[in-house]
Order: structure tokens, then sequence, then C-alpha cells
């Protein structure tokens, strides 16, 4: 599967962003997806993920309150709204796919999100 993720930009802190995640192949509702960050000089991190079916959830504890990971399967697409954003969210933001049981095998190119304070 292939993965392209789309909608960072420039925010302010306080401010909002939707990030989308779109997928090719015929497959998609058959992975679980997550989203992932990588800010300046820091590690990539966990943001959250979503069930293959869209019936749970998890959440880094950073994040859990102001973001929302959603999926269409029917259109393919992933979704992150990030509402409350802090400057210390700015990153560039990755989608992957993962079987069940298995680990992250699928990325998409990032998008980056900068939120100004």
């Amino acid at each position: 599967v292939q993965l392209q993720a789309f909608g960072g930009g420039l925010v302010q802190a306080g401010g909002s962003l939707r990030l989308s995640c779109a997928a090719s192949g015929r497959t998609f509702s058959s992975y679980v997806m997550g989203w992932f960050r990588q800010a300046p000089g820091k590690d990539r991190e966990f943001v959250a993920r979503i069930s293959a079916s869209g019936g749970s959830t998890l959440y880094a504890d950073s994040v859990k309150g102001r973001f929302t990971i959603s999926r269409d399967n029917a259109k393919n697409t992933v979704y992150l709204q990030m509402n409350s954003l802090k400057p210390e969210d700015t990153a560039i933001y990755s989608c992957a796919a993962r079987v069940i049981s298995g680990s992250y095998h699928y990325w998409g190119q990032g998008t980056e999100v900068t939120v100004s304070s």
C-alpha cells in the first residue's frame, strides 16, 4: 500500500489543523493505521493509531484530548484532527500502516506542521 500525507501548515498556538493520509490499494480496510511525528533533533514518536474497522483508537499522552484520529475506509483515507495546538506539536507528521499483528511496514511521506507561539 502507498501512503501520502497532506494538510500540514503554519498555525498559531491554540489553532487547529486536519491532516489526511490517502492510501492506494484495495486492502486499506484491513490495515491498522497510525500517525507518527518527528520534531527537529528528536526521535520519531507515536501520536495515534486506529484499528482496521475504526472501532478502536489509541493516543499518546501528549495529544490525548486534543487530537482525534479517524478513518473513512470507503475513501481509503485516515485523518488526524489536531485542536488546541501547542508549539511543541511542531514536527513532520507521517502516516503508517500495518497488519493487525505486525509492525508498521508501510510509511508515507510526511507533512510539516509548524505551531507558532
